[in-house]
């Protein structure tokens, strides 16, 4: 392979016009961090680059192998196999092993529910609730390879079922809690999963959400699912199907708490995770065993710069695989202690992570954009009166954090002295690829910085050329790289062509980026998200940014629609901050502060001014459906993934308004 260019340009980046300020590792945090200069950082991304084998070798015994690997990396374009003839188990990795020292006693999970109980559950108990949970199973007749789907809501439980698939050896698929019957009948006949685990039900704003109804209606007709296993979280009565259905506490009866963890190939499947295709059929992300958990795990020390006295709080749903990567796999197999909660974030009132922040003395915060642009609407009186002194890291992830985003959340949850790690990566990438080191790299407020340790990315042309700093171009990665997919279930051709043949040898993202002058990458958005407005291309999400730095803007999405002298035109929806109102003088305005901040190019032909934008739970903008609504005038996609589906009408009220 081509040789790879210094991750960066100079060791302290310097801030100017392009690129905003810098803020260095704050003061003393260096000091103690598990890699605290950018000197080091630099030597050991060049060592895992140039001498791979070295750099895999010494890593890779952060895990415990039940049989050593022989050859790190087999590759055969668009096939990889890490770790090659190792032997190891997940499950073991994340309990087992912890369980003859200290931490044996040592909080795992601390968990709150939206009605306000805490349960705390130490390595120890939960090591022997994921044996009773892998011998149920195992009495169900689930053996490894077999497909486990998990449909739960975000309690302890959730984890506990992916661990015993993984301790079997069995492949699970977690299906997010808010997806509606059919979408999980779909995976269900998509993966061939013969059992269910779900609850009788879960909370979300104070309602119970039906998930046992919602699976009863997924399984009529389906005969291949021979067991539902049902956890009892509401208590609210459920319909149970005879011979089919069984409340987990009953078979727990007499269930043996010894369950020893299979011995598997390091490339044995882990898990299937189901993401968005741009066809709307969901793709069935694989990922197995070795690779990935060593991704993560690295990952989570380094990036999260964890401690064993770091209460960890990655705020995503365990549907997503930033729930798997970092509530689950990478935390508990460094022997983090987690937090989890399972209701909304401005339930009942917006400040309820604020209020668990203090009461559980959180030390790291991991979450969406989104959310953190928000609690921006809200106003600062919802966040002011709480004692966010315990928390010393911070970390966004889900998409680009644009710069007014980034200072807010340093300014008024960091309270100036935590570091911000911004992270970006993908389903398909399994952990972390580009992302600063708290204790060693300069930030940029909006720039995701430098990539982790064996990732290999660039910025390149529709050839494949590498693009001069500063222009845009599409993100590729050069190299395998552990944690890497290892295809999409079930269709071999749909990998290869939409991966590995649009920039032939190189993986794909389907992410625009540029790169400045000291090699930190900028991540645009999705190239369907670059328009071509008069001939010139636009990223929405530069258009986005700008309109959030408005003073009166909370949060904006921005999509094009067809116009028949431009090509394309920008149509903004965007939601204000608490207590400002929106009329033409201030669309007039908006549009003027685009022109300023960009240039003439991306102004806005509509604003729509609205409540609240359509996002998943996990808090992610559904922008496809925005597209949908100004180029159709109606949504008829789907919207099963939604956090609030009034918003949808809403906004078509909105729209039709604007266009009457």
């Amino acid at each position: 392979m081509e040789a790879t260019p210094e991750p960066a340009a100079c060791t302290q980046p310097a801030a100017c016009a392009e690129t905003g300020p810098v803020f260095p590792p704050p003061d003393g945090f260096s000091a103690r961090a598990h890699i605290g200069t950018f000197d080091d950082y630099r030597r050991l991304y060049r060592e895992s680059i140039e001498s791979p084998e070295t750099f895999w070798a010494r890593m890779s015994t952060e895990l415990d192998w039940s049989e050593p690997w022989k050859e790190l990396l087999s590759w055969d374009l668009p096939y990889a196999r890490w770790f090659v003839g190792g032997r190891i188990n997940a499950s073991y990795n994340c309990l087992d092993r912890h369980l003859s020292g200290p931490r044996s006693h040592k909080a795992a999970i601390v968990w709150e529910g939206e009605p306000g109980e805490v349960r705390t559950l130490t390595y120890r108990q939960l090591h022997r609730e994921v044996c009773r949970w892998a011998n149920l199973l195992s009495r169900c007749g689930v053996v490894a390879g077999d497909r486990v789907v998990i449909y739960l809501p975000l309690i302890p439980e959730a984890v506990i079922a992916m661990l015993a698939c993984a301790r079997l050896g069995a492949v699970h698929s977690v299906v997010f809690g808010g997806f509606s019957a059919k979408s999980m009948r779909d995976r269900i006949l998509d993966c061939g999963a013969k059992i269910v685990i779900t609850a009788d039900g879960g909370y979300r704003r104070g309602k119970i959400v039906p998930l046992k109804e919602r699976v009863n209606e997924a399984l009529v007709d389906l005969a291949q699912v021979e067991r539902v296993l049902v956890v009892r979280r509401t208590g609210e009565p459920v319909p149970m199907t005879p011979g089919r259905d069984l409340w987990i506490e009953e078979g727990m009866k007499d269930v043996d708490a010894r369950c020893e963890a299979r011995s598997l190939d390091s490339e044995h499947p882990l898990y299937i995770l189901y993401t968005s295709g741009t066809t709307g059929k969901p793709k069935g992300i694989l990922h197995t065993t070795g690779g990935y958990l060593l991704g993560c795990a690295l990952t989570t020390k380094y990036l999260f710069d964890i401690r064993d006295e770091d209460l960890f709080w990655c705020t995503a749903d365990i549907g997503w695989v930033t729930g798997h990567s970092y509530v689950v796999y990478g935390p508990l197999a460094i022997g983090a202690s987690v937090f989890l909660y399972e209701g909304a974030p401005d339930f009942p009132h917006p400040d309820r992570f604020w209020r668990m922040v203090e009461r559980h003395q959180i030390n790291i915060l991991y979450t969406a954009p989104t959310a953190i642009r928000s609690f921006m609407r809200c106003g600062d009186p919802w966040v002011d009166p709480w004692d966010l002194s315990s928390l010393r890291l911070l970390g966004s992830v889900g998409e680009p954090i644009n710069p007014e985003a980034w200072t807010w959340y340093h300014q008024k949850i960091g309270r100036a002295r935590c570091p911000i790690v911004d992270t970006w990566w993908q389903t398909e990438t399994g952990s972390v690829m580009i992302a600063p080191l708290p204790g060693a790299t300069p930030c940029k407020p909006g720039s995701a910085t430098l990539p982790f340790f064996g990732v290999d990315p660039a910025v390149v042309d529709d050839q494949g050329n590498p693009v001069p700093p500063g222009a845009h171009g599409k993100l590729v990665i050069r190299r395998p790289w552990p944690s890497m997919l290892r295809g999409i279930y079930g269709n071999p051709d749909s990998y290869r062509s939409l991966y590995w043949s649009q920039i032939p040898g190189v993986y794909f993202t389907g992410d625009g980026a540029r790169q400045d002058a000291d090699g930190y990458f900028w991540i645009t958005g999705r190239i369907d998200d670059v328009l071509n407005v008069a001939g010139h291309r636009v990223g929405t999400a530069e258009v986005e940014s700008a309109l959030v730095s408005h003073p009166k803007v909370a949060e904006a999405a921005v999509v094009g629609e067809p116009d028949p002298e431009r090509g394309e035109a920008l149509v903004a929806f965007v939601t204000l901050r608490q207590g400002e109102r929106g009329s033409e003088r201030l669309k007039n305005e908006l549009r003027l502060h685009v022109v300023k901040e960009i240039g003439a190019i991306a102004r806005p032909k509509e604003i729509h001014f609205t409540a609240a934008l359509p996002k998943t739970r996990s808090g992610k903008i559904l922008r496809r459906l925005l597209k949908e609504l100004v180029r159709s005038g109606r949504i008829q996609g789907d919207t099963t993934t939604l956090e609030d589906p009034a918003t949808i009408a809403a906004l078509s009220r909105e729209v039709g308004q604007s266009t009457d």
